[in-house]
């Protein structure tokens, strides 16, 4: 027969035992975790580097990535969003559910760093042979999600509530006649999985030093229209322009006409508004003045009042100048809108003190409005959302001059991924454990 004494000894470690179990997550044993999982998460980055894919189009990424969640344990369901990636963990312990966020697209860019594992890959989009390249660092994004997946499964017994690890492609846009990215995601199901009531998200920037974070409340980043305009001239021979209409001529005209929309026509004192054209085709020979021109590009705003304005004089300029030099041009704004990236208030101000004991007080930075889009911004529309910058450019360079997110010689200081999944981390068990 067991005694009382020995009865209450054992109760009471088992009591002990529980509650060692189920103590809360703490920054200490999280920070160590990453320190030690970090070789392992540069690794997959190097792997995803070196075989990056453009937008609906991530498939062995995808692969990849399906086949580590299940390697954890986790309930992982592939297809959504044509190659989107969802993992569901359940933690031990009652609790709400969140979603964590990382994007997986690669951009039409031709690789000019020189690195061991430099991305060689060539494809082709819109008609021409291009290199790809993870342009805008979503090859660490897809690797630091993971390590925070792995760093939480692996504890999944601490761990309150749920959390909806999404891994998205198309963030950069779904090529032309497709749909993709998140709001693809969401409409095929994705929060049906796991309704979060918080979804948190981040982005690699070379505009900060590695190891600074930005942030900022409400409004962060602008909304995203792409347009294509046409301009139909009249072909003739290059040494006889009269003898036909110049789309060419017509077409250089239109694009310092749409620059005068900003400059001259909007009040941009309380929100900045921007219309790039990014690409020009037309005409195959030197001496023939072609039919036809097609321009590209994009509009990005903060204000959905100021947006329809602004669409509005664009299709007057381009329909005015064509007309004034005997063409005609249409204007074709796609229905593929982002909207602006709106950070929830409360959220932020909610999230801020977990950022700033991974970053401290002087490395968490309000930034300013950036006129760079995410479709981030399609989750919170459905539930409060969350989302910053880690900066990723080396002690050794200026962040203010350094190549930017989307050119050839972007670089991504490996150390910054160890910040950018201890913010992550900070802000998801920290929002779970009701701090």
């Amino acid at each position: 027969m067991i005694s009382r004494r020995f009865r209450c000894a054992l109760l009471l470690a088992l009591a002990s035992l529980s509650a060692t179990t189920h103590a809360d997550l703490t920054a200490t044993e999280l920070d160590a975790a990453v320190r030690a999982i970090e070789p392992k998460v540069i690794e997959w980055r190097r792997d995803f580097h070196q075989h990056p894919e453009l937008s609906n189009r991530e498939v062995r990424t995808a692969e990849v990535v399906a086949k580590r969640l299940r390697a954890m344990g986790l309930e992982t369901k592939t297809g959504i969003g044509l190659t989107g990636v969802a993992a569901l963990l359940r933690g031990g312990q009652p609790g709400p559910t969140i979603a964590l966020r990382a994007d997986m697209d690669a951009l039409p860019v031709t690789e000019q760093v020189d690195l061991p594992f430099k991305s060689k890959v060539t494809t082709q989009f819109r008609g021409e042979t291009v290199g790809v390249m993870h342009a805008c660092g979503h090859d660490s994004h897809t690797a630091m999600l993971l390590g925070v997946a792995e760093i939480l499964s692996s504890r999944r017994q601490q761990l309150r509530g749920q959390i909806l690890f999404i891994f998205q492609p198309a963030e950069e846009g779904a090529p032309e006649g497709e749909t993709g990215g998140a709001r693809r995601m969401l409409a095929e199901g994705l929060f049906d999985i796991a309704k979060p009531e918080a979804v948190f998200g981040l982005h690699v920037i070379a505009s900060l030093p590695t190891g600074v974070i930005g942030y900022r409340p409400g409004p962060m980043m602008a909304g995203s229209d792409a347009f294509t305009i046409n301009v139909q001239g009249r072909q003739t021979h290059g040494s006889r322009p009269w003898g036909g209409v110049d789309p060419v001529v017509t077409a250089s005209q239109i694009v310092s006409g749409l620059q005068t929309i900003v400059s001259r026509q909007i009040d941009i004192t309380e929100v900045p508004a921007v219309i790039s054209i990014g690409a020009i085709k037309g005409g195959i020979r030197f001496n023939i003045i072609p039919d036809n021109v097609e321009m590209i590009g994009t509009l990005r705003t903060f204000d959905p009042a100021m947006r329809t304005d602004i669409i509005k004089r664009m299709d007057r300029t381009v329909q005015s100048i064509a007309a004034a030099n005997g063409a005609t041009a249409t204007l074709t704004v796609r229905d593929s809108a982002i909207p602006p990236v709106i950070n929830h208030a409360a959220l932020t101000q909610r999230s801020l003190p977990s950022l700033e004991r991974v970053a401290g007080k002087d490395g968490v930075r309000l930034i300013t409005l950036q006129t760079t889009a995410e479709d981030f911004s399609f989750y919170g529309l459905q539930v409060p959302a969350f989302f910053f910058w880690v900066g990723i450019t080396p002690p050794d360079k200026d962040p203010a001059t350094v190549a930017f997110n989307h050119s050839p010689l972007f670089y991504v200081d490996e150390a910054g991924m160890q910040t950018g999944m201890r913010a992550m981390l900070a802000v998801a068990t920290d929002y779970l454990q009701g701090k």
